[in-house]
């Protein structure tokens, strides 16, 4: 190597670790504005989304720069730099004359705040190209040309078209559009959940998740492939998107279950259906359940208790798909803490993670569900505990073993002890590992603030678009059209409406993180089931939401399958099509919130636990018919699964519970009559024992 090369990757060194060293400090900085915010609320959510908006993509664009700079793409740093100069400046004038914009301006805008407005439009453009690439790029400029050449757009979207100052105030000097409610909302509520999530990984949360699934593998004969469903499903449900879950969660479960001989295929279709389906579990919901309490005005517990009895359905459906998926092809259960982890966890050590875990949780639960306090409020305080039980529970742990004499697990001793090199800073081993626990969860502090940023992002960045092309959509008339189209093609037809309406959401949804899917479809879908077909609010809003997230497991696209089929290296068409016999009961529950809206009710009673216990059985029929590995001829094994998958589909659906348990008595007939046929058959891929 040259003595100029060196020099150069010297000096890149040295840049990138300066700029990482900023995006640190500047983490923490902005998560201490977004805490005294949370806990202060000194000034409206409006003029804090200019600052909040303007701190992310500004972290954001430093951490894109640091791979500029290492692939040495200079024209990238350039376009960034200007991309940063624009947002300071722009978000540093917005904030600096809020009231004239916000208040004293509403509807008009100086010559030179359009063309500062131009400049934010692109660069938004731009990060959203960069963040989620040509197909959003496509989505918010599409949005764009539709709102002002809607006139050339045939049938009955058509519209008049607005002029491009009209767009620019909807977009950005009235502060609506990319500085609108969604921003406003990421900032209040969903950016302080995402630093919890960034701080359970940086103290090893979901390490310890992973752990408790790995041990469930013991004692049950699927528990391999479950560790899968149970670790992505809780990852996922604060991750808020099933293509990073998949990668996420899928890089450890999907080589996991394949060593204990899953097919490939099969590994990674359990893994795309798990990370799809932890998007719908409470209590965040992939964020969106922040969102739907605010588009429904309702209390974000509401939204948390209406979405407990579905969820349930999903999850225990998956659960039992997985099983019968598995069990063909299980070879191997022993599996060695030793090759999964780095080190063992002791009971003790068990006990003492789960102190300092739960009780953040029990802080959250405790002051949304029970003192009915604010989220962000409640965030506020869950950051707080989860900060001071992050870094005091091991500085404790250290403590008391350093005072009865037992040794560590956590924190150990180097050669620097022995050799007495660190022995003139402290008087003693105790205080040498209270320190040293003490400055290790500081930085995992450090980093979790650093992470909750990174995973803040990109999230800020799509629901400021996101927000952007419903304003023009709203301006234009879309929903209402929507409701038209719906209500013309459907002939006034329920089914066929809803059927149609999923549709669109699956597409609407494609690729998207969870809560901008829901933001969108719940904008122009939702409305024309409340308003034309007499819809419950709660139940449209599930039903698009629900049917948005199926987007992950749907061909062609199925990002989620996409993910985990490249991690197992299996055929993604294959995979596909495991993943939608796992995940069959997710294609036909929107239907079954429709026509059963008490179990997205937000009082749970006994006629919302005898629907969802219904439609639990119907779900599981579908299952049992899809995945159940039959000891049956072929001629008979085939037009069973077709009359079980459509039995369990009638079940979920039909709105009279006589025919649903009607529905539920045949299932168990052919239960029962499938094993007593089939008891002197061997079980395929297995031996003959009664699974």
């Amino acid at each position: 190597m040259s003595t100029n090369t060196k020099s150069l990757t010297d000096f890149q060194d040295t840049t990138i670790r300066s700029i990482n060293n900023a995006i640190t400090v500047g983490a923490v900085i902005f998560w201490v504005a977004i805490l005294v915010w949370a806990y202060t609320q000194s000034m409206t959510r409006a003029r804090f989304a200019v600052v909040f908006l303007g701190g992310i993509l500004f972290l954001y664009i430093l951490n894109e720069a640091t791979e500029s700079i290492a692939d040495e793409d200079y024209v990238d740093l350039l376009i960034l730099a200007a991309c940063a100069s624009v947002m300071i400046v722009a978000c540093a004038y917005l904030f600096a004359n809020f009231e004239d914009v916000y208040i004293n301006r509403q509807g008009w805008a100086l010559e030179h705040e359009y063309h500062l407005a131009w400049m934010v439009v692109a660069v938004i453009l731009y990060l959203t190209w960069r963040s989620y690439g040509k197909v959003f790029l496509g989505l918010v400029g599409g949005a764009m040309l539709y709102a002002l050449f809607g006139q050339v757009t045939p049938g009955i979207f058509s519209h008049a078209g607005i002029n491009s100052e009209y767009m620019l105030q909807v977009l950005i000097t009235d502060l609506a559009g990319f500085f609108g409610s969604l921003t406003q909302l990421t900032a209040a509520l969903i950016a302080p959940f995402l630093l919890y999530a960034g701080l359970l990984f940086a103290y090893g949360a979901f390490d310890l998740i992973l752990r408790m699934a790995i041990v469930s593998a013991k004692y049950i004969e699927s528990g391999v492939a479950q560790t899968a469903v149970l670790a992505s499903a809780i990852i996922g449900s604060v991750n808020g998107s099933y293509a990073a879950n998949a990668g996420m969660t899928g890089s450890f479960t999907i080589p996991t279950m394949m060593d204990s001989g899953l097919r490939p295929r099969t590994a990674a279709a359990i893994e795309g259906t798990a990370s799809t389906s932890g998007q719908v579990l409470p209590p965040v919901m992939g964020a969106s359940a922040f969102v739907m309490a605010s588009f429904l005005g309702i209390a974000y517990v509401d939204v948390i208790v209406a979405g407990l009895l579905p969820a349930a359905i999903l999850v225990a459906s998956i659960v039992v798909a997985v099983h019968y998926t598995s069990i063909r092809e299980v070879s191997s259960q022993d599996l060695e803490f030793d090759d999964l982890f780095e080190e063992r966890l002791s009971r003790t050590d068990k006990i003492v993670e789960g102190i300092r875990f739960g009780i953040p949780f029990a802080v959250l639960i405790t002051m949304l569900g029970v003192l009915q306090w604010t989220v962000p409020t409640s965030a506020f305080w869950t950051v707080i505990s989860m900060v001071v039980l992050g870094i005091g529970t091991p500085v404790l742990q250290s403590l008391y073993l350093t005072a009865t004499g037992k040794e560590s697990t956590k924190v150990q001793l180097d050669d620097s002890w022995s050799t007495g090199s660190i022995r003139p800073a402290f008087r003693s081993v105790r205080e040498y590992r209270v320190v040293d626990a003490f400055v290790t969860e500081f930085w995992n502090t450090v980093g979790g603030f650093r992470r909750g940023a990174i995973i803040l992002a990109p999230i800020a960045i799509i629901l400021a678009a996101v927000n952007g092309v419903v304003d023009l959509l709203m301006v234009t008339g879309v929903p209402s059209k929507i409701a038209l189209m719906l209500m013309d093609i459907s002939g006034g037809v329920l089914l066929i409406a809803v059927i149609l309406g999923m549709l669109v959401c699956v597409v609407m949804g494609v690729g998207m993180p969870t809560v901008a899917a829901y933001v969108i479809t719940s904008t122009l879908v939702a409305p024309a089931f409340v308003n034309d077909f007499g819809v419950p609010e709660l139940a449209a809003h599930y039903m698009v939401f629900y049917a948005a997230v199926m987007a992950g497991v749907t061909p062609p696209v199925a990002i989620a399958v996409v993910v985990a089929s490249g991690i197992a290296e299996s055929n993604f068409w294959e995979t596909c099509a495991t993943a939608m016999t796992i995940a069959a009961p997710l294609f036909v529950l929107p239907l079954s919130f429709i026509y059963h809206p008490e179990i997205v009710s937000t009082e749970i009673g006994t006629q919302s636990l005898i629907a969802a216990s219904a439609i639990l059985l119907g779900a599981i029929t579908m299952i049992y018919g899809l995945n159940y590995p039959f000891r049956l001829d072929r001629r008979y094994k085939i037009p069973i699964r077709f009359g079980l998958f459509w039995l369990g589909a009638f079940i979920m659906v039909y709105p009279d519970l006589i025919g649903q348990l009607a529905g539920i008595a045949i299932f168990v007939a052919i239960f029962f009559t499938e094993k007593y046929v089939s008891s002197d058959q061997p079980v395929p891929g297995g031996s003959s024992t009664s699974r």
